[in-house]
């Protein structure tokens, strides 16, 4: 069975689902509540990359209230900056991310699981 790992809110109804598929599949990813355990920022890059995610624009959620509140929404943030951001309001990453392979290592495939059956790519 291939590692698998999900960045997971327990709030959240797509990541409930995510999870729960992929237990319907018979896998059991490693769960981490990166709320509470924000991946880093190399962390963050390499999903970028396993994601195929040029802008980490991309992974964020937009129309959080913080997305608005920091006033990110403008060319003149680095994309350094933008992990940053990430690295210190988690809540702003979108979800759930699933990773097959290491979280460290940028050759893994990453997907996100909205629609939830977009993990079923990596099965």
């Amino acid at each position: 069975m291939s590692q698998l790992t999900i960045l997971h809110n327990p709030r959240c109804s797509k990541s409930r689902e995510t999870l729960q598929l992929l237990h319907d599949n018979h896998q059991q990813p490693t769960v981490i509540e990166y709320l509470k355990n924000p991946p880093s920022e190399q962390e963050l890059q390499a999903i970028l990359l396993m994601l195929g995610m040029a802008d980490p624009r991309s992974l964020m959620r937009k129309k959080e209230a913080e997305y608005k509140a920091l006033n990110i929404d403008n060319d003149n943030i680095s994309p350094d900056e933008l992990i940053k951001v990430m690295r210190l309001t988690p809540k702003l990453i979108e979800r759930p991310i699933v990773i097959k392979g290491s979280l460290d290592n940028a050759d893994s495939l990453a997907v996100i699981g909205r629609p939830p059956e977009n993990v079923l790519k990596l099965l």
